[in-house]
């Protein structure tokens, strides 16, 4: 999910199990990626149906992608990837000229930051927002994703 305006790229791994079900990204009820938006952003993006969401990333200049295009997996752990094809982030960018920067959501993500920096893109990695990663509070993440934000003027 991008387009010419997107100034910041998400890359999440790969979608879990609920996400692929329901055809949208981070759609498990547990994941914060919404919820931590919509604090960002001061606007209830939950409420919103799903096509509304991604324009108001697309009116704010974030993007979503994954690292992978494909694997196979159990479940919905990075932990459990196997036999992964890495998305092609290269090309991406004629579709983003004005991307400007990628932040990791998460370590699996994360584990193939090379490929933004080889592209001359800044870089960062911010706290999953997987229910799995619950090492973090809300308000922890909420911080460290403002600042990527901020730095990018995402919002």
């Amino acid at each position: 999910m991008v387009g010419p305006r997107t100034r910041l790229l998400v890359l999440g791994s790969f979608p879990g199990e609920a996400s692929l079900a329901a055809g949208q990204y981070y759609a498990h009820p547990r994941n914060q990626f919404w919820p931590l938006l919509s604090a960002l952003w001061g606007v209830d993006l939950r409420a919103l149906p799903y096509p509304a969401r991604l324009d108001q990333l697309c009116a704010r200049g974030l993007g979503l992608w994954d690292v992978y295009a494909r694997c196979r997996r159990a479940g919905s752990l990075d932990a459990a990837i196997t036999d992964a094809e890495l998305n092609d982030l290269a090309g991406l960018r004629r579709l983003a000229p004005g991307l400007e920067a990628v932040a990791h959501n998460g370590g699996e993500s994360a584990r193939h930051r090379g490929l933004a920096e080889g592209l001359g893109l800044a870089v960062w990695r911010l706290p999953s927002t997987s229910p799995a990663n619950a090492s973090w509070s809300f308000e922890r993440k909420r911080a460290a994703w403002q600042a990527v934000f901020d730095a990018h003027g995402v919002g």
